[in-house]
């Protein structure tokens, strides 16, 4: 999702939310209301990492994991990517569509979880993943889900807010236990990978949304080599 922390068609011809959803009902409740509680919840703006990171790279086909309002999707369609983006939260697909929509562009809309989300394995060119909310399981399937979609020669671009990784529960239910951070991600690379970037840099931040008091990002650039 754009700045977060969590079957398509062209925009427009998204479907109803409630048609076709692949995940946990109860995780996009919670999504569903979250976004619902606000007329806008993020800035409306790319990503800064995201825009960083993909400025020297050809566009071709991308995966937006967790796209939100679709910021991302929307920058990365005018920059000439052939965009698939997938989330949990039907409020914020519908926004996202129409924004797609305003700027007479077509997006890919996939409403699943990663996880559950009938993609083609290994065929996209970029697979972007900003501050995604995706859950831990023992059998690492998100990471793993990650990996499988990135084509060979392609770049899996992973940024999350830094410091959250070793952060104690929250009075507000959230444990840093219960999600995947770019950390586990690495640690399931092999030798069909290599690492490009693997840092702690300054957050350059869109004014205003949520997540925008968060000053630092971990960034984690891998390419696929085979």
């Amino acid at each position: 999702m754009t700045d977060n922390i969590a079957a398509g068609s062209p925009a427009s011809d998204l479907r109803s939310p409630s048609d076709g959803y692949l995940g946990d009902p109860t995780v996009r409740a919670e999504w569903d209301e979250r976004y619902a509680d606000r007329q806008q919840l993020w800035s409306g703006r790319p990503n800064g990492a995201l825009v960083a990171e993909v400025a020297g790279l050809t566009p071709g086909r991308v995966l937006d994991v967790g796209c939100g309002e679709g910021a991302d999707a929307v920058w990365l369609a005018r920059g000439g990517w052939d965009v698939t983006a997938l989330e949990v939260s039907g409020v914020a697909l519908e926004r996202a569509a129409g924004h797609a929509q305003d700027a007479g562009l077509a997006i890919h809309w996939v409403h699943a979880a990663l996880t559950e989300a009938v993609l083609p394995p290994a065929s996209f060119d970029l697979v972007s993943a900003q501050y995604p909310a995706l859950l831990r399981t023992p059998d690492s399937a998100a990471e793993r889900a990650l990996l499988a979609a990135v084509a060979p020669g392609g770049v899996l671009l992973v940024v999350h807010h830094a410091g959250m990784e070793t952060q104690q529960t929250h009075d507000s239910g959230f444990d840093p236990a219960d999600y995947v951070w770019p950390s586990m991600i690495a640690e399931l690379l092999t030798d069909d990978w290599e690492t490009e970037v693997d840092e702690q840099r300054p957050r350059v931040a869109p004014d205003g949304g949520a997540g925008a008091h968060h000053t630092d990002d971990v960034v984690l650039r891998v390419r696929r080599l085979r």
